[in-house]
């Protein structure tokens, strides 16, 4: 929609339209902002935003008009993301006595079809990370790090709607579940594929497992340790430290990856260089970097297929 959404230290969301960088529309929350998506649904766009008192604000684009605002915790939400077809919202705030919450996403839109918002808690605190599986639209796992020994879990839950009467809730259950403990390294960033493959990086390693802990593949990295990692239904990109990218795709008719090229960071990177996020769609890959002493600066790549080369 060539339209950018932010917040500043006032606490005001801005509309802007990309094209002549003119604000379209200004709305206000009670605190400030600690997580935000914007995304489209099937009752239109809307923007949702999590501040540091634990409420929920849904707004609408393009005018940023309210629909409803949900106190969710009682401190702020760290984490918030919506399933692949906006079905779903997750929300966590990490704390050992504050489980995560699932809403319908239809009960916060149409406030006027539901007295209040249909949600459940998920069972599995201290969760430090969620993520939705591709094209299957009731399924999240979740990671956390526990305990003394720092173990890394896993578990898989399914999101189901129930309707007795004229009452709708969600139950969810346990799919799956497993735990790391022979690793040195804990994981740090994860994902998920359609076919229910969890892609994990140590630092020093690239890990596959099914959903129940099976290894299925592992790549090692050595010198070059993982800081990153993007996963979506297509690619899986791993971002090292000295800021190249390696780029993976789904096999399709397999569990595990294939790797296809490596992209040479062309800028040097140094010591105190910190690659600060990496994204990509179905046509280029962005990678912010970091220096303490200069700016930030970006890298992009056009992706290509084999047929174009």
């Amino acid at each position: 929609m060539h339209i950018a959404v932010t917040v500043d230290i006032e606490s005001t969301i801005k509309l802007w339209d990309c094209h002549n960088g003119e604000a379209l529309a200004t709305n206000n929350m009670f605190s400030p902002c600690q997580s935000l998506k914007a995304v489209f649904t099937k009752d239109g766009p809307i923007v949702l935003i999590g501040d540091t008192l634990g409420n929920l604000y849904i707004f609408r684009i393009p005018d940023l008009h309210l629909i409803s605002r949900h106190n969710v915790f009682p401190h702020g939400i760290d984490e918030l993301y919506c399933s692949p077809q906006k079905k779903w919202v997750y929300l966590s705030r990490k704390h050992p006595h504050i489980l995560p919450k699932v809403f319908y996403m239809n009960s916060l839109l149409r406030t006027s079809e539901f007295s209040d918002p249909v949600s459940t808690d998920l069972e599995f605190s201290l969760c430090q990370r969620a993520f939705w599986t591709p094209r299957r639209e009731d399924r999240i796992t979740l990671m956390s790090i526990r305990g003394p020994k720092k173990i890394t879990k896993f578990i898989t839950f399914d999101m189901e709607l129930e309707e007795i009467g004229n009452k709708i809730s969600v139950k969810e259950q346990v799919f799956a579940k497993f735990s790391l403990e022979e690793y040195e390294r804990r994981p740090e960033w994860y994902g998920v594929s359609d076919k229910d493959v969890i892609v994990c990086s140590t630092g020093s390693s690239l890990l596959l497992f099914n959903l129940n802990g099976l290894l299925l593949q592992t790549f090692q990295y050595c010198p070059e340790e993982i800081l990153r990692l993007w996963v979506d239904p297509v690619h899986v990109i791993v971002s090292c430290n000295d800021g190249s990218l390696d780029v993976y795709t789904w096999e399709e008719r397999s569990l595990q990856l294939n790797k296809c090229y490596r992209l040479q960071n062309r800028r040097y990177l140094p010591p105190e260089g910190l690659i600060n996020k990496t994204l990509c769609d179905d046509v280029s890959i962005i990678q912010v970097i970091t220096n303490r002493t200069t700016p930030c600066f970006l890298m992009a790549y056009i992706l290509k297929s084999a047929l174009e080369n």
